[in-house]
């Protein structure tokens, strides 16, 4: 592994106990330039995997609560009159920082999640007909309630295509459990985490992971993968082009992290499952579990070169 890299994970490991492969692949996902959604109960650690990230990239980050009177403007920014100047002055919301925590954003209603549309395509937003760009880097980390939790909005397949993994963090194992019942509050283990990559040196990597290569036969591979979706009657719609790139932006990435030079059909094994697993539907009635159901059924059924 990268040591950089290792050691952002070793450090990340003091906070989220137990879920080494959790930070990797959020990691995974941070150098392909993706934006991240989080799925899973409430109370497992979804927050404080988005602000620890934050921190160990030293990343300007702002935390927006979504709720179902959430509005647009309280994401993207308000014009005020400015009584001196005697003109409208824009106040720039909380979507203007270089983290943003989208917290269980399926509670707000559709028109306020369309919001982030724009900014998570194409890293600017559109206010009264200007277009005002946003930091870079940029990341949306999400994280959403099971939809079956009472007060929640699920988001539509053209939201859930801006993310570009969905990952869950699960319980905690055993001993990770009583280490954290017997540790430290995690909210004063935060205050401690140091920045590990700054955020021009994650810039470099992002670059750097964008280069490794990747072969002939895994870019059939993944083509055979796409196609296979698209014809499989198991699953109600194939996968876009769109979602065959962010294969292999994150396989290039995982690649990176473990210090390879070439990408093989192990990196695209292991990203496949949170890249598609919220893009697929079977043709009959699909939960997030039988997402991911499908997911393996695609790498079963497709031939490894």
């Amino acid at each position: 592994m990268q040591p950089a890299i290792e050691r952002l994970i070793d450090e990340a490991s003091r906070i989220l106990l137990g879920k080494q492969d959790t930070l990797k692949l959020s990691v995974t996902c941070l150098l392909a330039r993706g934006h991240l959604l989080i799925e899973d109960l409430p109370g497992v650690g979804k927050t404080t995997l988005a602000h620890t990230l934050a921190k160990l990239f030293g990343l300007h980050y702002q935390r927006i609560q979504f709720t179902s009177d959430l509005l647009p403007s309280d994401i993207i920014g308000v014009s005020i009159f400015d009584r001196e100047k005697q003109d409208f002055r824009f106040h720039p919301g909380p979507i203007f920082s270089q983290v943003v925590l989208a917290d269980e954003v399926n509670r707000a209603t559709p028109k306020a999640q369309s919001a982030l549309l724009e900014a998570m395509e194409e890293e600017q937003v559109t206010v009264e007909g200007e277009t005002l760009s946003l930091p870079s880097p940029f990341f949306v980390i999400a994280t959403q309630n099971p939809s079956h939790q009472i007060g929640t909005f699920s988001l539509p397949e053209s939201q859930l295509d801006r993310f570009l993994m969905r990952i869950s963090i699960g319980y905690p194992g055993r001993l990770a459990e009583r280490n954290l019942l017997a540790g430290e509050d995690r909210r004063q283990l935060l205050k401690t985490v140091p920045t590990v990559i700054a955020p021009d040196e994650l810039k470099s990597l992002q670059r750097q992971a964008a280069e490794i290569h990747v072969s002939d036969a895994l870019l059939n591979y993944c083509q055979d993968l796409l196609e296979f979706s698209r014809h499989s009657p198991r699953i109600h719609q194939g996968l876009s082009p769109r979602a065959g790139l962010a294969i292999l932006r994150a396989a290039r990435a995982w690649a990176f992290i473990d210090g390879r030079k070439a990408v093989i059909p192990e990196d695209v094994q292991m990203v496949v499952p949170p890249i598609v697993g919220h893009r697929l539907q079977s043709t009959g009635e699909v939960s997030g579990s039988e997402g991911l159901g499908l997911a393996d059924h695609l790498l079963e059924s497709v031939e490894i070169p």
